[in-house]
């Protein structure tokens, strides 16, 4: 199983989207320190958001709390400019597919502290800062996927 995990989603739709993505592919998706959104039974069904109750959310305080559940040996990165691109990575069962929030990305400690396990996806016109957060967990868990299913 590949974890997905998000430091402090800001936009509801997207996190939306993510476990959407977690329910269709039984990953676990962490929820990582202040949310910009309310996750109760009334904010989901106001969404449409049938499948919440398929995934399986974990909320952590702080960074430290995760860190404490998932180990820090599973831990990948995905952010907007590191040198190594996502399809460089070994995947392997029991990862954790670690994305920052809209606004800000991953904090810079956390960006230093596993830069040595943090991968990007290309852009290459140059033309755009970034991609949605939907889409680019969408990429790189069905990459992880792919390698650790032999698909």
């Amino acid at each position: 199983m590949i974890h997905i995990a998000l430091w402090e989603p800001e936009i509801p739709p997207n996190t939306g989207n993510i476990a959407r993505s977690c329910a269709a592919t039984g990953s676990t998706l962490h929820l990582i320190g202040r949310l910009g959104f309310s996750t109760s039974d009334k904010a989901v069904r106001r969404a449409g958001m049938d499948y919440w109750a398929h995934v399986d959310i974990r909320y952590h305080d702080t960074f430290a709390d995760f860190e404490a559940v998932v180990g820090t040996e599973h831990i990948i990165c995905i952010e907007t400019n590191p040198e190594r691109i996502y399809t460089e990575a070994r995947y392997q069962d029991g990862d954790c597919l670690l994305f920052g929030n809209e606004s800000k990305g991953l904090p810079e400690s956390i960006r230093e502290r596993f830069a040595d396990r943090t991968f990007r996806i290309p852009m290459p016109t140059g033309k755009v800062r970034s991609l949605n957060l939907a889409t680019t967990v969408g990429i790189v868990l069905y990459d992880a996927l792919r390698q650790t299913n032999n698909w």
